[in-house]
């Protein structure tokens, strides 16, 4: 089968999205199936308006049929709510074609921490967003039920993974800093919540890892926190090694792949208890508590062993099986017309 994917998340952004795609696609072709991508990277880009480090798709409704007959997939899903989305979006409610969305970020959240915007207008055009997709992948249970609790309809689960061999227990540590280091990774932005973090009265050092729109403002109102910068690969995978706790901040993340590296690494967790950390972090794993510093404290206790025997159970191919069982459900939707008219709908068009 050969699959579609609208994304408005793409290189050299990096963030939980693009690194979802990258990893579930990887091992879905060894399941077999093949991936196209509908991506920034075939359009002019412009700056987010509330991020201009993110490049945003000057795209066309044209432009958009032409790549996808170009490509002539069997199905399309769109990952993204952003201008690929919803042209894709609209390419495939006027062909009559099944297509199937995920659901990465609490855009309701995102923006009313950025702008203010109340969450429920936002839902509601997320709702409509999705409402004509045959299948809404959620990455954890929390999210599948606040969706289905909001009024989205057949939502199920597409589950998220961990490269071991990348992030796991090291011997030498890369960070000569005083101990404990409290480490946090992600993008340095309002609503990644990090203040909270580097408020917290704690003993030992914090370090942070990542770049974004806040980082100038971080910096200057903390300034004896660390930080690296953004890092990749083995550079990423040794500082998290050389922690002793991973606080994770967010309220508004979805999952958190960083739970897992950082849990493969051997590192536990303290967060709050939100959508995605409740799912993915056990308490033999790590410490979730609305009093953070108490959450931070408490995850010093925690067994390395088991944060590292734990993220072990997330596989990607795990996600792409997943992923590729969520498609084959989809396929035999009925969300264009009734059922008396629905043979007129068979075929190619379908996907």
């Amino acid at each position: 089968m050969r699959i579609l994917i609208a994304t408005d998340a793409w290189r050299p952004q990096v963030n939980g999205v693009v690194s979802t795609l990258e990893h579930m696609t990887e091992a879905g072709r060894r399941l077999g199936a093949r991936f196209e991508f509908l991506t920034p990277e075939a359009f002019w880009t412009a700056p987010a308006p509330t991020d201009p480090q993110i490049r945003l798709a000057v795209a066309t409704s044209r432009g958009v049929e032409r790549r996808v007959e170009e490509i002539a997939p069997d199905h399309i899903h769109i990952a993204t709510e952003g201008p690929i989305g919803w042209l894709a979006r609209r390419f495939c409610v006027k062909s009559r074609r099944i297509f199937t969305t995920s659901y990465h970020t609490r855009f309701p959240e995102y923006l009313r921490a950025r702008l203010g915007v109340p969450v429920g207008l936002t839902y509601a055009g997320l709702r409509y967003f999705h409402a004509r997709a045959a299948t809404v992948m959620a990455p954890t249970p929390s999210i599948v039920a606040e969706l289905a609790a909001r009024r989205f309809e057949r939502v199920r689960l597409w589950t998220r993974g961990v490269d071991h061999t990348l992030f796991r227990p090291r011997a030498q540590s890369v960070l000569d800093l005083p101990r404990p280091i409290f480490l946090s990774v992600g993008r340095l932005a309002v609503e990644k919540n990090l203040d909270a973090f580097l408020k917290l009265d704690l003993p030992g050092s914090k370090v942070i890892v990542g770049d974004g729109p806040a980082r100038a403002s971080l910096c200057r109102r903390y300034p004896g926190a660390h930080f690296l910068g953004a890092l990749q690969g083995e550079a990423l995978a040794a500082v998290y090694a050389s922690a002793d706790v991973f606080v994770f901040p967010s309220r508004t993340d979805t999952f958190g792949i960083v739970l897992l590296e950082a849990m493969a690494s051997g590192l536990p967790v303290a967060a709050f208890p939100a959508p995605g950390p409740v799912d993915v972090v056990p308490p033999k794993a790590g410490a979730l508590d609305d009093d953070l510093r108490a959450a931070c404290l408490h995850a010093l206790t925690v067994s390395r062993e088991a944060a590292r025997a734990h993220a072990l159970r997330y596989r990607w191919e795990e996600s792409a099986r997943q992923f590729l069982e969520n498609v084959e459900a989809s396929r035999g939707a009925r969300i264009f017309a009734p059922a008396r008219k629905l043979k007129l709908l068979r075929g190619p068009q379908n996907g």
